[in-house]
């Protein structure tokens, strides 16, 4: 059926079939003249049929297929035959190639005008297929990377560079100029990496190369430009925007600037560091109009988080949150913050640097350059009448005593640490100096966790388990591994090829009780890893882990990952 030689009146026809009513018709055309929405999305914002309906009746009418974008394999190099900006003008995308006749999703496959453009533009015979417009939107996000552009503004100020006919001095001249070749890029290499959700940007100057490399999921990407004269470019924007001193390049610095990026908030904490070719950037990307991730949303299996909610609202104590950096700490105390924010309590927070900022919560950041370290912040808060006090990391002695001291004498605390496990933590506070019965008398409960990546959805398939890996799993989870569903990965443009979307949280949750505290005051260790393994209600991250690994959720080999950096699995052979 040759659609574009046709005019199908779809309203009319949805009406002739009884799928809408001719009132519900009527009162679609005028919420489409004032609001410039097509018919059927008119139908479907006033409620009056659901998406999946009137896509599947507009395949039927105009014999064309309907195609579910969500577990469609994509083939890239047909995708960008396509280019992006009259993807997103007509709203369609080239899916497949048969016989020289290209298959080509379209949000409206009834835009006449948008279907002549198409087979224009693409210079081949096509046929529509009809897609749902939110899946499209996604996809294009997906299938459409930046890193093409970006090659080409890095060699566009790679030629400004060229022969001394540009003054990089002059550059913070022109601190306003959005044409300028290097604003372009930086911009370019922004919206790419909230594209691809990553949570950090890495520029890192080689002999013969500049890398630009984006952490998505915990795993770092590369893109690597031969135009490496562009580093010093690059780094002295940045540094205007964080407010930095241009003219030194041989000490770190660390600044921070905020921006609008694909109508998204993005915070942005920069770190310079001199290193052989020049100065390394590390950006971290904090979105902040997402929000706060509550308590609920940060993985924590329901039991725990029940006892974990208990916790923090007893009058007062020390909470501790340990794992290495990157493992979601702040996410947790963020949360736990987010719950216990009433206007009933006073907070204080005393932080390095301060993350997201909190209403309601007086927020502190500390500066060693002007010797506001955390134990002198810490005195200074008590002085505050706080109820509740957040302290950003124990990294002292002094700081852990005040902290301990300040739980003792009606004051709830929470605080990290960089520890491997929940068990060594207790441990650790005696290690660094503090009196036994300070830590025992003082000390809740400490919550250790990993994140690992959470395998994509759409394109993860089932594991079939080597003996090896079932014997280890029924030994660690005390478990049958035959009956689990355990899936691994296999990559799709959704995931960008990596099997991996998103990543969730693995905890390990260990309450302080009577025969702990005992061999904490003691500062018996072998006695407390004993007694830890003996509490009630108490699994290690490894079979946090593989619980999750056994519903689908991520792989063995994420599992695996977290063993060896918890470097203690055998420890946890006899646990069950």
């Amino acid at each position: 059926m040759s659609i574009h030689k046709q005019k199908i009146r779809i309203g009319d026809l949805l009406v002739q079939n009884d799928v809408i009513t001719e009132e519900q018709l009527q009162t679609a055309l005028v919420n489409q003249r004032e609001t410039g929405l097509k018919l059927g999305r008119s139908l479907i914002e006033l409620g009056f049929i659901e998406e999946d309906e009137f896509l599947s009746f507009l395949s039927k009418q105009l014999q064309i297929p309907f195609v579910d974008l969500r577990r469609y394999h994509f083939d890239i190099t047909l995708v960008l035959r396509l280019p992006e900006n009259y993807s997103r003008r007509y709203r369609a995308l080239v899916l497949s190639d048969d016989a020289g006749e290209l298959l080509v999703g379209m949000a409206d496959p009834m835009d006449i005008f948008a279907f002549d453009e198409l087979e224009r533009i693409l210079e081949q015979p096509i046929q529509p297929a009809v897609v749902r417009e939110s899946e499209l939107l996604a996809t294009l996000d997906l299938v459409y990377r930046r890193t093409e552009e970006i090659a080409s503004f890095a060699e566009e100020l790679d030629e400004e560079l060229v022969d001394g006919q540009f003054d990089l001095d002059a550059l913070s001249l022109d601190a306003d100029d959005s044409d300028a070749p290097v604003v372009k890029l930086l911009q370019s290499v922004f919206e790419d990496a909230v594209q691809i959700r990553a949570s950090d940007i890495h520029i890192e100057p080689d002999d013969t190369v500049l890398r630009i490399r984006q952490r998505v999921d915990g795993i770092l990407q590369e893109q690597v430009m031969k135009e490496r004269r562009i580093a010093p470019a690059l780094v002295l924007r940045l540094k205007l925007l964080a407010g930095l001193d241009i003219s030194e390049k041989r000490l770190p610095q660390d600044g921070r600037f905020s921006l609008k990026v694909k109508s998204k908030n993005i915070d942005v904490r920069l770190s310079t560091m001199p290193v052989e070719y020049g100065e390394s950037v590390v950006m971290r990307l904090l979105d902040q109009s997402g929000g706060i991730t509550t308590l609920n949303n940060v993985g924590m299996p329901q039991n725990m988080l029940k006892k974990f909610r208990s916790l923090i609202h007893r009058p007062h104590g020390l909470i501790l949150v340990t794992g290495p950096t990157g493992s979601g700490k702040t996410t947790t105390l963020y949360g736990a913050l987010q719950e216990l924010n009433e206007v009933g309590k006073k907070i204080i927070t005393v932080e390095d640097p301060v993350e997201y900022r909190l209403q309601r919560i007086n927020q502190v950041q500390i500066n060693p350059k002007i010797e506001l370290s955390f134990a002198r912040v810490l005195r200074a808060a008590l002085r505050q009448d706080p109820d509740i006090l957040l302290v950003g990391e124990i990294r002292d002695q002094e700081t852990a005593e005040i902290a301990l001291r300040s739980a003792m004498t009606g004051h709830m605390v929470l605080s990290t640490l960089h520890t491997n496990d929940a068990v060594s933590s207790a441990m650790r506070l005696v290690d660094m100096g503090v009196e036994g019965f300070l830590a025992a008398t003082a000390l809740r409960a400490v919550v250790a966790q990993r994140l690992v990546r959470r395998l994509c959805e759409y394109c993860c398939v089932p594991h079939e388990l080597p003996k090896k890996d079932s014997e280890w799993i029924e030994l660690n989870m005390g478990e049958d591994a035959s009956t689990a569903n355990f899936k691994k990965p296999h990559g799709c443009h959704r995931c960008n090829n990596s099997g991996y979307r998103g990543r969730i949280g693995v905890f390990e949750l260990l309450v302080m009780n009577e025969k702990l505290a005992d061999a904490l005051r003691r500062a018996d260790t072998a006695d407390f890893v004993a007694e830890a393994k003996k509490s009630p209600g108490y699994q290690p991250l490894v079979v946090s882990a593989l619980q999750n690994a056994a519903r689908g959720m991520t792989s063995l080999e994420e599992v695996f990952r977290v063993a060896e950096q918890i470097d203690e699995s055998e420890d946890f052979m006899d646990v069950a």
